[in-house]
């Protein structure tokens, strides 16, 4: 029966090896969407920022326009 277990051990080898692959596809997968969602949330705060200066400007020229009438 020798050559019997040699062959269940290369199978659950192979089968360990296979599930190890798995895991780590799985893992490096994980690891890929949180960098994408990592990279939406600075595009969004890069947003938010630019957002929030356009406001700060229109608010500024406003009141600069409204200074000047007041002249």
């Amino acid at each position: 029966m020798g050559v019997f277990d040699n062959a269940k051990d290369a199978a659950e080898a192979t089968g360990k090896k296979i599930g190890e692959w798995a895991d780590d596809t799985k893992e490096r997968i994980g690891d890929k969407v949180d960098e994408a969602k990592a990279d939406a949330e600075v595009k969004k705060a890069e947003g938010d920022v630019k957002k929030a200066e356009a406001n700060r400007d229109a608010t500024e020229a406003k009141n600069e326009y409204k200074e000047n009438l007041r002249d």
